[in-house]
């Protein structure tokens, strides 16, 4: 199996990475193996930046190089340059300072305002293990702050200063929701550490799924892909449609070399709606969870299972004690080859949540995430041995280091 890289803020882990579907469930047969680069979009906070090619600006006055094609706007909708004026001031640069012991222990990332009381959003893996955490705005003026919660499932954090609360512009939260393939969007954030730098670009694709930091067992669902330039300094900066609400929280990027390549990805405002009001209360999110892992049915388990279309997802393992064994979800007991490739079968295929159906494993989280919390109750409609039958599940909190 080829492996991938995965960058996670200034520190290399290298990690086994097939197809997504195999990804999010932990390795199983028939994934197919692929090369990528994940980078977490933090930069060393004293990144040497090559002199060649820069716009240099002193943080307020952006100047335009080259000729631009204005897209056409829908009502509300503003230039990128009012947009800009409109935002830069709840926009933050991020400065951690990590153990001495560790390299590159010193890192920047972005952040925005979130209300007047102080509460700064940005990712889990900017702060993560920080020992000292500075926040500096657009104007110059720092402010040490605070971890007030962490979601490592979703990366996301809360931070706070203590400033004049007329001195913090918060960023609206839009309707992620609303966004269509093809909708233009704009970054701003402090590549490199060059403060105050936006980009724009387009919605390249919705419901991702992006593999989490850390947490290897588990993804980030329904994650925004774009083509707005991300780069290392960019993570937790905001994500913006063109009426200047933030959509989403810039997070990572895919690539083959390190660099970006044309491929980014952003947590959805609405995850951050559902998250952030209880980090800020709790201090934590109780992630909901099923305990099961599996693949989605490909051609080749189609025909293995007799089925006619390739929807569902094949439950292979259930975890012990989780609300799928509870429930007497059955994962698979044998394993059949075609093709050099090995399949396992006999377990439960997921067709329906809560009479949605599920093509695959996205389906599911993507449901849960936006609609679903710990202590509700599901029904899963379920093909066992050429009979369909449904099951409830009471969803319970995720344990760390397992299946979803």
């Amino acid at each position: 199996m080829e492996h991938s890289v995965v960058k996670i803020i200034d520190k290399l882990v290298t990690r086994s990475f097939v197809d997504k579907t195999s990804a999010i469930l932990g390795g199983v047969c028939g994934g197919i193996a692929v090369l990528l680069v994940f980078a977490f979009v933090l930069a060393p906070q004293r990144a040497e930046i090559p002199p060649q090619d820069l716009i240099v600006s002193d943080g307020h006055d952006l100047k335009t190089v080259g000729e631009s094609t204005p897209l056409p706007t829908k009502l509300g909708e503003i230039s990128l340059a009012d947009l800009f004026e409109k935002s830069d001031d709840g926009v933050v640069k991020v400065s951690v300072r990590r153990s001495t012991e560790l390299p590159n222990s010193r890192a920047l990332g972005s952040g925005f305002v979130y209300d007047v009381n102080g509460h700064i959003i940005t990712n889990n893996h900017v702060v993560e293990d920080a020992q000292k955490i500075t926040v500096t705005f657009l104007d110059g003026m720092s402010y040490n702050a605070k971890v007030i919660g962490t979601d490592p499932y979703t990366d996301l954090a809360v931070i706070k200063v203590d400033a004049d609360p007329s001195l913090l512009h918060p960023l609206p939260i839009g309707d992620s929701s609303n966004l269509r393939v093809g909708d233009q969007i704009a970054a701003i954030g402090n590549p490199f550490g060059l403060s105050g730098s936006m980009t724009s670009g387009i919605v390249s694709q919705l419901g991702r799924l992006l593999s989490t930091p850390g947490t290897s067992a588990f993804s980030i669902p329904d994650v925004i892909q774009t083509d707005a330039a991300i780069n290392p300094g960019n993570s937790g900066g905001p994500l913006l449609n063109m009426k200047g609400q933030v959509v989403g929280i810039n997070t990572a990027i895919q690539s083959a070399t390190g660099e970006f390549a044309g491929i980014g990805f952003a947590v959805p405002s609405n995850t951050i709606s559902k998250i952030v009001p209880v980090l800020i209360k709790e201090g934590k999110y109780k992630q909901p969870w099923l305990g099961i892992s599996g693949v989605d049915i490909d051609p080749n388990l189609a025909n293995i299972l007799g089925l006619q279309d390739t929807k569902g997802f094949l439950v292979v393992t259930v975890v012990k004690d989780s609300p799928a064994e509870k429930a007497g979800m059955h994962g698979s007991s044998e394993t059949k080859e075609i093709d050099g490739i090995k399949y396992q079968i006999g377990g439960d295929v997921i067709l329906s949540i809560d009479h949605k159906d599920v093509r695959k494993i996205d389906d599911i989280l993507i449901y849960l995430q936006r609609e679903k919390k710990v202590g509700d109750t599901i029904t899963l409609e379920i093909l066992r041995e050429d009979r369909v039958t449904n099951f409830e599940l009471i969803l319970e909190e995720r344990p760390s280091n397992t299946q979803p």
